[in-house]
């Protein structure tokens, strides 16, 4: 991708932030796991990547900067008017498919699978994760972060992380790396069906 193209996804993602803030949401992803997010994206030449979870798009903006133009983003949120917010500054990318639904309900309707899945919600993370993974091609990434004790996050979650760590290690078709960096990040690959 070109430099000029970095430097506006960038500037999109300092936008998108300002913009969620002054709408009172301040769990935008932080930029390691930006970073890390983008990285991963750049590997998966005409990938087919799923956001679950959108809110304002702030993590969808790290992602769409490290895709190619022969990639595909599916980004869902129950939340319109979060969504709104990443339309208004993602909008216009042709490469991404916004999904105002219930994350559960679209993981239960999903037939196509994907190279890569970013689970920043609930739904795919600790509720349908069995059929959320079943829809992962072999050698994709499912990544998900929040995993570090914070006060920032609900007491409920706080109680489910380690369960669903302990999920994911058990998994026979992964192989995990866990990373105590940004917000506690664990990067997962598919190796077999």
């Amino acid at each position: 991708m070109e430099k000029e193209t970095l430097m506006k996804s960038l500037s999109l993602y300092d936008k998108i932030v300002e913009h969620s803030k002054l709408q009172g949401f301040h769990q935008s992803c932080d930029p390691k796991t930006g970073y890390l997010l983008k990285g991963l994206a750049s590997s998966k030449a005409k990938g087919k990547f799923l956001e679950l979870g959108t809110g304002s798009g702030a993590s969808a903006a790290w992602i769409v900067d490290g895709m190619d133009g022969d990639s595909t983003l599916i980004t869902v949120d129950i939340n319109p008017q979060l969504l709104d917010i990443a339309k208004t500054y993602l909008g216009n990318d042709k490469r991404i498919s916004f999904r105002c639904e219930d994350g559960a309900i679209f993981i239960r309707n999903m037939e196509e699978t994907f190279d890569f899945i970013f689970a920043d919600t609930w739904p795919g993370k600790f509720e349908l994760l069995d059929k959320t993974l079943d829809h992962l091609n072999v050698g994709g990434f499912y990544v998900i972060h929040d995993l570090l004790p914070d006060r920032s996050v609900p007491e409920e979650y706080r109680i489910k992380a380690p369960k669903l760590l302990n999920k994911l290690r058990e998994r026979r078709d992964l192989v995990i790396t866990e990373v105590d960096w940004a917000t506690g990040i664990l990067l997962a690959i598919k190796t077999m069906e």
